[in-house]
């Protein structure tokens, strides 16, 4: 089974000035975080604006981030769709782009009933021929949760390794762990609940903040794992007004701004996300300076 690490960022998409994808900046990026903590790229996810991106240029962003990280990280790609025909031509494509894995996202909008959701990630695992698959479930977004009934089903697919939860429910999340085999893995997908999900066998994050201290989750991580609770607990708590922070606003708009506190020419997000007002740099910047001092 593909290792895709503890760390994996949910990477945002830069654009230039006029609305267009900045692959250059993509790439920069790319290297940047696989030089500062993280595992695993996830490219076109929600914090990549991917609703609003063309397919065309996600499979260009797939390329580019593969080129750009060769053998330093892995790369998986977003490819969720609420339509199964098109999420599978997705994952098709991505696969001969040379991408490690596909995460899918719950279907969205048409409100699926369990049924129809386990026959939608089954259909999918079953055409990618052996591309590891990572569920995404965040009703926040998609409008209807992925059970952990269901999990337990797709769990026993061999190609579905994972999960992405984000529904916030920490009760959910130990029945997905109560019902899963070991060896499927289970992701934060809010960095707020990241070192409460591993208490109860999260294997890691798919991180929005990594972006920023993508060094210091995997030292929580790590701190964690060999059994110093003490230490977590300590870089959680420093990192939770940032965690905060950057979903004060919908997401990727507070982390881009963050970004370009920090240097990084990013670019505005693509309608119908919108600017920020000024109160939200200001509350950034603040809690930036906060995790800098020792």
């Amino acid at each position: 089974m593909v290792d895709f690490g503890r760390v994996l960022t949910a990477m945002i998409t830069p654009f230039q000035e006029d609305g267009s994808v900045n692959y250059d900046v993509a790439a920069k990026l790319a290297l940047h975080l696989v030089e500062n903590g993280t595992d695993t790229l996830v490219v076109c996810g929600t914090t990549g604006e991917s609703p609003t991106l063309s397919w065309e240029e996600e499979y260009q962003l797939f390329s580019t981030v593969l080129e750009t990280v060769g053998d330093k990280a892995l790369v998986m790609a977003g490819c969720g769709s609420n339509s199964t025909k098109e999420a599978i031509a997705a994952t098709q494509k991505a696969a001969k782009i040379g991408v490690h894995g596909v995460l899918q996202v719950v279907p969205y909008y048409n409100k699926p009933p369990q049924a129809g959701l386990f026959q939608h990630f089954q259909a999918i695992a079953q055409a990618s021929d052996g591309m590891p698959l990572l569920l995404y479930n965040i009703p926040g977004r998609t409008g209807q949760n992925l059970s952990p009934e269901t999990v337990a089903r797709l769990a026993e697919i061999q190609n579905i390794i994972g999960i992405k939860e984000a529904s916030g429910n920490l009760d959910q999340v130990s029945e997905i762990r109560r019902l899963t085999p070991q060896e499927f893995q289970i992701y934060s997908g809010d960095d707020s609940l990241t070192l409460p999900m591993l208490a109860v066998g999260a294997k890691g994050v798919v991180s929005v903040a990594s972006h920023l201290v993508g060094n210091q989750l995997q030292q929580m991580i790590q701190a964690f794992d060999s059994g110093n609770i003490q230490l977590a607990k300590a870089i959680h708590l420093k990192l939770f007004p940032l965690f905060k922070t950057l979903f004060i606003t919908t997401n990727p708009i507070p982390v881009k701004e963050a970004l370009k506190i920090q240097g990084w020419q990013v670019g505005s997000t693509r309608p119908p996300l919108c600017d920020h007002d000024s109160t939200i740099s200001q509350k950034l910047q603040v809690v930036l300076q906060q995790i800098a001092e020792p």
